[in-house]
């Protein structure tokens, strides 16, 4: 009895041992959390490390704690204009010796952001100071960055090789007629191909035609910036016979790529750091191929936002346009609207501009944040519409708001047109011997009923409802940019324009970034644009999400050559397979979810980083624990 009582003593004492740790541990994570934020005073002589590792966003969506705490190296969303402006600031601030562009896990951006940060790494090449590129591989979008550098390295064991926008699209109709499910597609626009995966096998021809143009619109773009940035690079044989390039070098792709002008060394991180080493110093006592850094982080906290002057409010209107609250990364109606019409309640603001960055969505909540800016109008402020890599759809839905519209050449725009899809079941129950049977005594009653079938008379009521929606659609285009309905019916129909296109169409009205729009909203107050600042309306990340966006870096000088290197050939094509599978899933979901009438593009997904939505990765992942993977 004594030993039990002595064991069970013990077991006692470990567990309040453990508790006691366990406390310990998150008192100190808790006072990390709170008292985390980036060290301007950081900043020293050194090169400026502008590590993307992730992509580009114009508003990132808030780390999953869950993946950082693990120790996992999740991706991250990179503030475009935070990038920009490190690179603008650190032109002609003398304690920059050089730019780092640490490319090695980068996965792309839309090509509008990608064309704005390239010419900001000119920028900085153009003022003489040195700007040195490292990645294992580059893709499109990293070369398109690259190629802007003095010096270009690649990994010798890994490569470039180009692959042009475009790619496979699934098509589940036949996985649709297997299962029974029966998709009940309600649209307007024979190029509004979002609804095409569960109607049909294959790309519609007018799908087909609309995509090529836009796609090979945005390549031939592509492939002048980068004969522009880098003359001596010989792409040409890359882009139509990549497959004899490789060869002829019997398959060294960095040997080749080094022949054929696309960069100007062959080395690893060890042999990166050592030359950055040479013009930005190295601290004493540190491995070889550590040099003097300064963290992106830091660098961004030391050059915040102008404060002086005049306000210009900044409402964000980016990622998909959904219905409800949600965080940073997705539009939802409530949300953004409330944030506007705050911000109109609570600042003296003396114009507005929006910022779009949208493949569109719900077609309610769209409505929801244009009711917004009208309010803005309705105060008597000049209204200016800023378009970035995406304003597609129900971006655009919003943009007919605006008094004139700024977009880039390589804006994604258009998509005007409107879809709805239900789905019903009868014929999958039916599978199983399961039927349905009941009482109506309307021919709406039950309905839709997706059990049972959706009758004739819903259907055509959910018809005549989206068909009404498109003519608003259409009314509003032609309102604002004084067009007639007939041109806007000729120029909607759902398809995709090039922002270039799109000024010829008059859905645009002039070219230019950001700071091109919050300067004339500046202007249209009747204010010296170089007087006002600009003042984002958007909620700013608690300490929690801080910490961990900072935590996630990992950009230190003591381990520039101790990270791990960036996926190979190989490892990308593993990368964007996953994406490819979690797309499949969240369709699933979003068809089983049904959902409001939709406002959104699918062309435009295909122009963006090859990496899966959150919320279809974490389907994904779900999938693969279930499977014990």
């Amino acid at each position: 009895m004594k030993l039990v009582r002595g064991a069970w003593k013990l077991l006692v004492g470990i567990k309040d041992f453990l508790v006691l740790v366990f406390m310990l541990l998150f008192f100190a994570a808790l006072f990390a959390v709170l008292s985390y934020k980036p060290n301007a005073a950081a900043v020293h002589d050194g090169a400026l490390v502008v590590a993307l590792d992730g992509t580009l966003a114009e508003q990132p969506e808030d780390a999953d704690p869950f993946a950082e705490l693990s120790g996992s190296r999740a991706l991250r969303q990179h503030r475009l204009r935070d990038v920009v402006r490190s690179l603008d600031t650190a032109r002609s601030d003398a304690r920059v010796k050089a730019v780092v562009l640490d490319l090695d896990r980068f996965m792309g951006g839309y090509p509008a952001a990608i064309s704005e940060v390239a010419e900001a790494v000119g920028r900085v090449r153009a003022s003489g100071k040195p700007v040195l590129a490292y990645a294992t591989g580059y893709t499109d979008d990293s070369y398109a960055l690259a190629a802007n550098a003095s010096e270009v390295w690649v990994n010798p064991q890994g490569g470039t090789l180009f692959a042009g926008p475009g790619g496979t699209q699934i098509y589940y109709k036949g996985l649709l007629d297997k299962l029974g499910v029966n998709a009940h597609i309600y649209k307007v626009g024979k190029f509004k191909s979002a609804v095409e995966p569960y109607m049909r096998a294959d790309m519609s021809p007018e799908a087909r035609e609309a995509s090529q143009a836009l796609y090979g619109a945005i390549f031939e773009q592509w492939r002048q910036a980068v004969a522009k940035a880098r003359p001596k690079a010989r792409i040409a044989d890359y882009l139509t016979k990549p497959d004899e390039v490789i060869a002829a070098a019997q398959g060294d792709i960095a040997a080749s790529n080094l022949r054929y002008g696309l960069v100007d060394k062959v080395g690893d991180r060890l042999a990166f750091g050592k030359r950055v080493a040479e013009i930005a110093g190295a601290p004493g006592g540190r491995p070889a191929g550590t040099f003097k850094a300064i963290k992106l982080a830091d660098w961004i906290a030391a050059h915040p936002l102008p404060t002086g002057g005049d306000e210009i409010g900044v409402i964000t209107v980016a990622g998909e346009i959904v219905d409800g609250k949600a965080g940073a990364g997705s539009a939802a109606g409530d949300t953004v609207s409330g944030l506007l019409l705050k911000g109109l309640a609570r600042n003296k603001l003396k114009a507005l501009v929006v910022r779009i960055d949208s493949p569109g969505g719900s077609a309610m909540a769209s409505e929801q944040i244009r009711q917004a800016v009208l309010q803005a109008k309705a105060q008597g402020l000049p209204v200016v519409v800023s378009m970035g890599s995406l304003a597609a759809s129900g971006g655009y839905w919003v943009a007919t708001a605006g008094d004139t519209i700024f977009a880039e050449p390589n804006t994604i725009t258009g998509s005007i047109g409107i879809f709805g899809v239900l789905p019903s079941f009868e014929n999958s129950l039916a599978k199983i011997g399961v039927t349905t049977d009941g009482v109506q005594t309307t021919p709406l009653s039950g309905q839709p009923d997706v059990l049972g079938g959706i009758n004739p008379v819903t259907d055509r009521i959910l018809q005549s409802a989206i068909e009404s929606g498109y003519m608003r659609f259409v009314n509003l285009v032609a309102t604002s940019r004084k067009l007639t309905p007939q041109r806007v019916d000729e120029i909607g129909q759902g398809r995709v324009w090039i922002g270039g296109v799109a000024h010829q169409l008059k859905l645009v009205d002039r070219f230019g970034g950001l700071q091109a729009a919050i300067d004339e909203a500046a202007r249209r107050a009747k204010l010296d644009p170089a007087k006002v600042h600009p003042l984002y309306l958007e909620k700013e990340p608690g300490a929690w999400v801080s910490f961990l966006n900072g935590f996630a870096g990992g950009d230190d000088e003591e381990e520039w050559a101790d990270q791990p290197a960036g996926a190979d050939l190989y490892g990308r094509i593993a990368m964007e397979q996953r994406a490819l599978v979690a797309q499949a899933l969240g369709d699933a979901r979003r068809l089983a979810s049904g959902g409001s009438v939709q406002a959104r593009c699918l062309e435009c997904m295909g122009l963006g980083p090859a990496v899966a939505r959150t919320g279809d990765q974490s389907l994904f992942d779900l999938l693969l624990a279930r499977l014990g993977l």
